[in-house]
């Protein structure tokens, strides 16, 4: 009996080392200073280290309002969300993508973690029927753990030679994803 234990127990170790090649990596950009306020959003499957699938939306936040200071960073402004989907109306392709996950990675997984549960709440979504992890993995600590200078998602990117256009929610996942791969 012991022995099935231990076999049973080596091969789901097995299995669960495997999966760390497979995740979602999410990024989110906003309008304000409010977590609900999702102006665009970002998703990069990987599945066996590879990029298998994306996704990115421009979001309406609520209100269509922005602050000037996220808008210089990001570069997306109230005249480009004006006719974009509100994050309800797209929500279903994301539950599609991300519910039941064993492992989500972002760049600051507390952020966008909390974005997304925030969002969700302001639209009147259930965020457990994603039935997500808690915590998910994060980049930056990951990079921080490993002594990295700085963990600033640009400056690592620079560092392992990893192309990205910084501030869009798409390039942001991807190259957390990219970068979690390096771990």
């Amino acid at each position: 009996m012991k022995t099935k234990s231990i076999l049973w127990i080596l091969r789901k170790l097995t299995k669960m080392s495997k999966r760390k090649d497979t995740f979602i990596a999410l990024d989110f950009e906003l309008a304000t200073g409010v977590r609900n306020s999702v102006c665009s959003i970002g998703i990069a499957v990987f599945k066996k280290g590879k990029l298998v699938n994306e996704y990115y939306s421009l979001v309406k936040p609520p209100k269509n309002e922005y602050h000037w200071g996220n808008s210089r960073v990001h570069k997306i402004k109230s005249k480009h969300t004006k006719n974009s989907p509100t994050f309800k109306e797209i929500y279903p392709e994301v539950k599609e993508i991300l519910q039941g996950c064993n492992l989500m990675v972002a760049h600051n997984e507390g952020f966008d973690r909390d974005v997304l549960e925030k969002v969700m709440t302001h639209y009147g979504l259930d965020y457990s029927e994603l039935n997500l992890p808690n915590p998910w993995e994060d980049t930056v600590t990951i990079f921080q753990e490993k002594g990295t200078e700085s963990a600033k998602l640009t400056n690592l990117c620079k560092e392992y030679n990893i192309d990205i256009k910084p501030h869009n929610a798409l390039e942001d996942a991807r190259a957390c994803g990219l970068l979690y791969l390096l771990r």
